[in-house]
Parts: C-alpha cells; sequence; structure tokens
C-alpha cells in the first residue's frame, strides 16, 4: 500500500545493501510518473571496482561523496541514463542503481533496465543532484509492502561480478 509520505533523508543514510533491498515495494514518482520499484543495484566505497567512485573524487562522482537522498544520473554509451540515489554517509561514496520498476501512471507498464526506465520517464542529466527528500515532484514514496526478493550478481559489469548486489522481486 503506497502513502504520499517521501522516504525521509535517515532512510538512506543506512548500509547501501540495506537501503538496495529496502527500496523494493517503494513507489519511484517522477513528474506524472509513478512506479513501484522491483529491481535495484548496491555501488559500495571505492573498494567496490564497479562503483563509479572507485578512482575516487571526480567532477562526474562528486555527487555520491555528498548527502545521501540525492539523484545521481550519468549518460552511459552515450545514449542511456541511469538513475541512482545516494547513500551513506557524506564522504563515503554509495548508491543505489534503480534498475525496474512497474509503471502504474499515467499507464501500466513494466520498465525493466535502467535506460529504459529513465527514457520512459525522461529522467535526463538535468535531473542528477536533486534532494529526493524534499518534493513531491521526484521522490520515492514510502509504502507498507516488503516484496520478497532475490539476490543476484549485477548486471553489466566486468568487474565486482563476485558480489550477489542486485536485489529483485519474485
Amino acid at each position: 500500500m503506497s502513502s504520499n509520505t517521501i522516504l525521509p533523508r535517515s532512510f538512506y543514510e543506512r548500509d547501501t545493501l540495506r537501503v538496495a533491498k529496502d527500496l523494493l515495494g517503494k513507489v519511484l514518482k517522477f513528474a506524472e510518473y509513478h512506479g513501484v520499484i522491483n529491481e535495484v543495484e548496491a555501488y559500495v566505497g571505492q573498494d567496490d571496482p564497479a562503483c563509479h567512485a572507485a578512482r575516487g573524487y571526480t567532477p562526474r562522482t562528486a555527487v555520491m561523496f555528498g548527502a545521501a537522498g540525492f539523484s545521481y544520473v550519468y549518460l552511459i554509451y552515450g545514449m542511456y541514463h541511469c538513475l541512482n540515489i545516494v547513500t551513506e554517509r557524506e564522504g563515503f561514496p554509495a548508491a543505489v542503481l534503480i534498475r525496474g520498476i512497474e509503471l502504474e501512471k499515467p499507464m501500466r507498464l513494466s520498465l525493466d533496465g535502467p535506460g529504459k526506465l529513465c527514457k520512459q520517464l525522461n529522467i535526463t542529466k538535468y535531473n542528477n543532484q536533486i534532494d529526493l527528500t524534499q518534493s513531491h515532484d521526484f521522490c520515492v514514496y514510502d509504502t507498507t509492502d516488503i516484496p520478497e526478493h532475490m539476490a543476484t550478481p549485477r548486471i553489466g559489469i566486468k568487474v565486482g561480478i563476485d558480489k550477489l548486489w542486485r536485489f529483485k522481486t519474485r
């Protein structure tokens, strides 16, 4: 059951793996779109070779070193945007990639894959570094749903594939 309660910063200021699992079943809201999050991946710190921050602080990764609860949107392959939400404490770069949602409004549609999700919702680099805890235009709503999930290796990476940090609802 969805509410109009935006997840607070304290939700994101926790261990990234816990946040990733707990985002499953929550509702992503962007403009007129609402969808239930059903697939995520965790990227945790500079010791995670698949994390963008593994090479350190750069203009691109600056948001990951900032406050939890902010959007981190980047472009891959020169054509696909990906939405992440920054987690943990300031100075420790970590984020959760939103890989899939079940879109409920304005139409019902399964969006599997972060590029497809951002394309359908029109999320672009313009939406980078937005505080998701402050606006009903771009946020994640709390729910009482706690869906069963499975953990698998992350997709589309060449390093860090030993970690079971992709979480997907069953």
